[in-house]
């Protein structure tokens, strides 16, 4: 296992069902498949406790907290004040999931983009990296991220990126990292790889979205943080890069955005 490549899965949800009874033997396959780290990502706050506990359990696992755009119109609004208070836990490492998707929810667009900004109030305050999901709504999204780095610069990844070029370019000009899914290993996903190989490399993550979105060859099954290995192979390979390098690339970016991260390893 010391020969393999480590990478970290920035993505995942632990506390979903999927997963249930089950934590032990996916962090150990995670490890295995050279997956060292991993951010699982709270989308409702009212879960916050739960998810806390997993990341308390894991030494490998870290968490963030948000309500994803999804639920916006369905929990009560987060407050900066209280994303701010979560993110005194020395394992509380990113802002979200928060953002706009309009494919499903397009109903409750006024209430995500509230939501929304509170959520890029506790990343400028905090300085913790804002986790962006965005779906169907590229032209608020790119306006509202502009507009609020004008205002007060934040660090932020584009979770799971499968939007278009012109999102890409908006935020990777504010400094932002585009964060890669199993949907860049997907056949039909040559625009987006595309995308990813005009971005700088060292503005590029690796994640699963586990359970969602599992890559080539377990398309359609469950995902987990191991697979992060199989969107990593060919992250190396849209990079023209060997995968030892790609992995200890997306390493260093990560490193980068997610400090306290960095950090909590350093001093442990």
């Amino acid at each position: 296992m010391s020969d393999t490549p480590q990478i970290t899965d920035s993505h995942c949800h632990l506390d979903f069902p999927d997963f249930d009874g089950q934590l032990d033997e996916i962090v150990t396959r995670a490890a295995q498949a050279g997956v060292t780290r991993m951010v699982t990502i709270c989308t409702r706050l009212r879960n916050e406790p739960t998810v806390r506990a997993i990341a308390e359990s894991y030494a490998p696992v870290f968490y963030a907290a948000g309500t994803h755009p999804m639920s916006a119109a369905e929990e009560p609004l987060a407050t900066a004040d209280e994303l701010v208070a979560l993110a005194q836990h020395p394992k509380f490492v990113g802002i979200g999931e928060s953002g706009l998707d309009y494919h499903y929810t397009a109903d409750s667009a006024a209430v995500q983009k509230q939501s929304l900004r509170v959520h890029i109030e506790a990343a400028q305050r905090t300085g913790l990296p804002l986790i962006i999901h965005a779906r169907a709504a590229d032209d608020d999204m790119a306006r509202i991220l502009s507009e609020e780095f004008r205002n007060a610069p934040y660090s932020c990844v584009m979770h799971c990126f499968s939007s278009s070029t012109e999102l890409a370019r908006a935020a990777l000009d504010l400094g932002f990292y585009l964060s890669m899914s199993g949907i860049a290993a997907f056949p039909k996903s040559q625009e987006l790889r595309d995308i990813f190989a005009s971005a700088p490399v060292d503005r590029i993550l690796v994640e699963t979205d586990a359970p969602y979105l599992a890559p080539p060859p377990y398309r359609g099954k469950r995902n987990e943080p191991a697979y992060t290995a199989h969107t990593a192979q060919k992250g190396a390979e849209i990079f023209e890069m060997d995968y030892p390098a790609f992995a200890a690339q997306t390493q260093a970016n990560f490193d980068r955005l997610f400090a306290k991260v960095a950090a909590f390893k350093a001093a442990a």
